[in-house]
Formats: structure tokens, C-alpha cells, sequence
């Protein structure tokens, strides 16, 4: 009987011509998919304009520059806090910006621009802060680390007040002097639409935003520009508190 041939080579392992190849591709295609998709939940637009009034009568548009509009999805996203500090300053006796949103886990640093002293503080429940007195200069960091609302106070002077916004989403903004807003970037998912001013009540709206999504809002301004509060040590600001330095 002849002798065969087989027995003469090792064996060798079935091999798919390409096999591998297509292996790659599958993943490129899959990692294409979710990029399609990934951009596709980011190119929803938000626009729109805010009208304040108060007591019945219209307010001046670039007095809509305080208002923050942000959006917060249904589920929270992952909340990156700001490489560098927020800044809001005190010139001429004022908080300067009166109104900051940042996001959770940010620092706010209150430079000094005026010759002579504060004392920046806040007694807010979940992010009581106090840089103490202080004149020129860049004063102390602070870092917000709870969701919610921060009135800031001067110890020196009683007619100084500030806003801090602290927030659980990226996706926030604040209108021009014309009264008008656009948040670009937001994912196209369910979620709240929140229209914030330190004296009305906050405008909210539950939808999901596409790439021509437009709002406008109205809101009623009815509460104290400076509420009555205490001092940093729980007592009466003295007389000419507004005076002084």
C-alpha cells in the first residue's frame, strides 16, 4: 500500500483567510456606531429669550443678565468641576458679578478691587463659608462642594449681596444684554429645563431638547433685592454699616 503524504507534516491549525481582519473592522464599525450615537445626543440646542417684570411693569432686557438657565438630565451626568477658581470680586462696594452659576466642586475666589476692607461670607446651610477680613488683594479660595443656592454677604457692609449657583450639571448659561440665551452641547434626552432668578420663582420645564428647541420665558420679580439678614456673628449690622471703610 502506498504511504501517504500526511503523516510526514506536523498538523496545523484551521485558519479563516482574513479572519482577523474582520475582527477589526467589527470593532471599528461598532466604535463608529457609538460615536454616531454619542454625537447624536450631544447636538441638541437650547434658545430662547426671558422678559422680567416687576410688580406688572417690564424691566430693562440687560437686567436678564442675572437670570441662569440650565439644564439638568433625568440621569445626572458626570460633573467635572472648573480647572481654574470662579471669581466673583468686590469693586465699589459690590459683589462683581452678582450672580455666578458654577459647577459641583468648583472654587470661587473673592478678590478685593476696592482700597479699602471686606469680609466675604455666606451662612447658607450646605456651603457656610467665611475668607474673613481683608483688603486689596486676591483673598482665599473656596471650594463649593453641595448642590444649591449660596447668598453671599459682606460683614463690612450691609447693602453688599452676591449669588452663587451650585450646580449638578454642565449645561448651564446666562443671557446677553438683550435677553436672550443659547445653550449649545446639551444631550438630546429627557430632562428639566430650569430658568433661575434670585427673586422669582424658578421657571421649570420638563422636555427633551432638539436642535431647534426655543423657549420664552416670563418671570415675575417679587422678592427683596437685599432680604433682611444679620451679620456674619448673627447680630444687627451697626448704623453707617454701608459707610465706614
Amino acid at each position: 500500500m502506498p504511504q501517504t503524504r500526511c503523516g510526514r507534516y506536523p498538523a496545523r491549525a484551521l485558519v479563516v483567510p482574513g479572519a482577523a481582519d474582520f475582527g477589526g473592522v467589527v470593532r471599528t464599525i461598532v466604535l463608529l456606531l457609538l460615536s454616531v450615537l454619542s454625537a447624536e445626543l450631544a447636538a441638541a440646542e437650547i434658545s430662547g429669550h426671558v422678559d422680567l417684570t416687576s410688580e406688572g411693569k417690564s424691566l430693562r432686557p440687560e437686567e436678564a443678565q442675572d437670570v441662569v438657565i440650565y439644564f439638568r438630565p433625568k440621569q445626572a451626568p458626570r460633573i467635572k468641576p472648573a480647572a481654574k477658581p470662579y471669581v466673583m470680586g468686590t469693586r465699589h462696594k459690590q459683589f462683581v458679578p452678582r450672580v455666578l452659576p458654577i459647577a459641583l466642586g468648583s472654587q470661587v475666589q473673592f478678590p478685593n478691587q476696592d482700597p479699602i476692607l471686606h469680609n466675604a461670607f455666606s451662612t447658607s446651610k450646605e456651603n457656610a463659608f467665611d475668607v474673613g477680613l481683608y483688603g486689596e488683594g486676591e483673598g482665599q479660595p473656596v471650594t463649593f462642594t453641595r448642590v444649591g443656592y449660596v447668598r453671599v454677604y459682606c460683614n463690612v457692609h450691609h447693602s453688599m449681596i452676591g449669588h452663587i449657583l451650585v450646580l449638578d450639571t454642565p449645561f448651564f448659561t446666562q443671557p446677553d444684554s438683550k435677553g436672550d440665551f443659547h445653550l449649545a452641547g446639551v444631550p438630546a434626552v429627557p430632562g428639566d429645563l430650569v430658568v433661575w432668578h434670585e427673586r422669582a420663582t424658578p421657571w421649570v420645564r420638563e422636555l427633551t431638547p432638539d436642535a431647534k428647541t426655543n423657549e420664552r420665558v416670563q418671570l415675575e420679580l417679587s422678592q427683596r433685592k437685599v432680604p433682611a439678614h444679620m451679620n456674619k456673628f448673627g447680630k444687627p449690622y451697626g448704623r453707617g454699616s454701608d459707610g465706614g471703610y
